[in-house]
């Protein structure tokens, strides 16, 4: 039986529900039903857009967004399947910072709710740098059932892992 080394903090009872799910061979299939839809954002501009759509419905007053892409080098064993930077640049007398969101490629061919649940985490550190209460809130006031999908997208990673297998 493979490691589940998404689900280290979770309880033993959830790991073993987990298991049994992988020994089954249901894990896929039952993923497959719960979310069948891709999306079609594929291009680096497709994402922009994507990312500016949600930062304008939820997060107006924070720091604007200059580049968003798909990046091929972030990786799962890495624990980076998105991540956020300010980039410092000297204008005149001035030090301006500029706010870069990456998305793992491997969210390309993932199904939507998976893109939007890496999205609304991104977007959400433009306000709260760490992953305390308040951080998590804001991640659940933009997406309601965040707390499932991220549960779900390490389901998607260890289904993906027992692929490459």
């Amino acid at each position: 039986m493979p490691a589940l080394k998404y689900f280290a903090a979770y309880p033993e009872a959830a790991q073993d529900r987990i298991r049994q799910l992988i020994a089954a061979g249901r894990l896929g299939e039952m993923l497959r039903r719960k979310y069948p839809a891709g999306h079609e954002v594929r291009s680096d501009g497709a994402l922009y857009d994507y990312v500016l759509d949600l930062k304008g419905r939820f997060l107006r007053k924070a720091a604007p967004v200059s580049r968003v892409a798909y990046d091929s080098n972030l990786q799962v064993v890495r624990n980076a399947l998105g991540s956020h930077s300010a980039v410092a640049r000297v204008q005149g007398r001035k030090l301006k910072a500029k706010r870069e969101i990456r998305v793992a490629s491997l969210f390309k061919d993932a199904p939507a709710e998976f893109l939007k649940m890496i999205v609304v985490h991104e977007l959400a550190h433009l306000r709260e740098r760490d992953h305390d209460k308040a951080f998590y809130q804001l991640c659940t006031s933009m997406a309601p059932d965040y707390p499932q999908l991220e549960f779900d997208l390490r389901l998607y990673l260890t289904q993906l892992d027992l692929d490459r297998a």
